[in-house]
């Protein structure tokens, strides 16, 4: 029997610690999963600190996460989870639980039979660069005066992204403002130049652009005649996200999030969006747990998206990409060239079109970021030229 121990940051700020072995296609891990306690609803953090340990143990086993609901042997019922099997949960056994100061933890294991399906591109990571939200409608942001509140998601997505530790690696590039109206109507007349800066200035693959178009209030939860009481209200939050290719700067996904939680702060106060005060309050966790969903969505959606980059430099036979070790490449790796164009269609729109070549190279020496590789003849390559597209040749393929 082979064990293992893997060390994993994801969840409601968690830490978890894996232990598992493998006998035939079966794994059992030992997951601990952890959640603040909010005004003393210890059901509420237990059942948050469940659905922590059993996310990260399933994620980590090869599962791919995404949001709807699921029930699993009754322990998790009607939660805002839902498993797209690369593995499947035979049984669940709690192993201790644990109450200290202000949070709870629960350890289960998890005895999980993954499917042999994998992704070849899943070995190798993509770099997502992570840009300041658009906030559409401004004047919702006056009740606690969080005007910046869209800089502070943004940079609560960058940290989730960050701790989910998978193949999908966040770069900053939040505090930079943007105009994102044009991503997200239905024209796409976006402009390329832009997610050309932006992929260009951050080395990532991918570009994450977002808008928030809701954070309106609803009436007063409590009664006017409980004078005693501090005012509530019910605050909603919805977000909008697109996913584009740095490299061709075509769109890959788009997906829309929304929830609402209890604004606790009086009307009047100015709330400040980077505090834990504003973080541990049930309307920023709800937003965070839309945070951790967009996570594990992405995740899923890049699982399978080919690693690219551009070609840099080129000198004879040799050349500089933008592609090294933090994308999981190694020397020796085989990468296929190919030219990027678009075509026009008779209604006049504008498509990405990429043309493999027969042109193949090999990495020689790695760096962090980028890499040299050379022809596999050690020729000239005929018609290669800079911001030609390099994508990693799976050995698995």
């Amino acid at each position: 029997m082979k064990s293992f121990l893997l060390k994993a940051f994801a969840g409601l700020s968690a830490t978890a610690l894996f232990t598992f072995s493998t006998f035939s296609n079966a794994q059992w891990y030992e997951s601990t999963g952890h959640a603040l306690i909010q005004n003393d609803d210890i059901s509420a953090a237990k059942s948050a600190a469940i659905k922590d340990a059993i996310t990260q143990a399933l994620v980590f086993s090869g599962a791919r996460v995404s949001s709807v609901q699921t029930l699993v042997d009754g322990v998790l019922m009607q939660d805002q989870l839902k498993i797209s099997s690369h593995g499947e949960i035979q049984k669940i056994e709690l192993v201790s639980e644990n109450k200290y100061d202000d949070k709870f933890a629960i350890t289960l294991r998890l005895d999980i039979f993954a499917q042999t399906e994998q992704c070849p591109q899943s070995s190798f990571n993509k770099f997502v660069a992570v840009t300041q939200s658009q906030l559409v409608h401004r004047e919702q942001a006056r009740m606690g005066q969080i005007f910046d509140v869209n800089k502070a998601i943004s940079k609560r997505i960058f940290t989730t992204l960050q701790k989910s530790k998978m193949s999908a690696l966040p770069v900053a590039y939040y505090n930079i403002p943007l105009n994102v109206d044009s991503y997200f109507s239905q024209q796409y007349d976006y402009s390329k130049v832009q997610l050309e800066e932006i992929s260009s200035r951050t080395n990532a693959q991918y570009v994450l652009l977002s808008q928030i178009t809701d954070l309106s209030t609803s009436d007063k939860l409590n009664s006017d005649y409980a004078f005693w009481q501090d005012d509530s209200y019910q605050r909603n939050y919805k977000i909008e996200f697109s996913l584009f290719n740095g490299t061709t700067y075509e769109q890959l996904w788009s997906n829309s999030y929304q929830g609402q939680g209890t604004w606790p702060f009086e009307k009047t106060a100015i709330i400040d969006v980077n505090s834990d005060r504003f973080w541990q309050s049930p309307y920023g966790q709800s937003i965070q747990d839309i945070n951790q969903t967009l996570s594990y969505d992405l995740q899923a959606v890049l699982a399978c998206f080919p690693t690219q980059g551009k070609i840099m430099h080129m000198e004879n036979s040799k050349i500089v990409i933008n592609l090294g070790k933090a994308h999981g490449l190694k020397k020796g790796q085989m990468l296929s060239i190919a030219h990027h164009n678009y075509l026009t269609d008779a209604a006049g729109n504008v498509m990405p079109h990429t043309t493999t070549t027969l042109n193949k190279i090999r990495v020689e020496q790695l760096y962090q970021q980028t890499a040299v590789a050379v022809s596999i003849d050690d020729q000239p390559l005929p018609g290669v030229q800079i911001n030609d597209v390099v994508e990693v040749i799976s050995q698995d393929l």
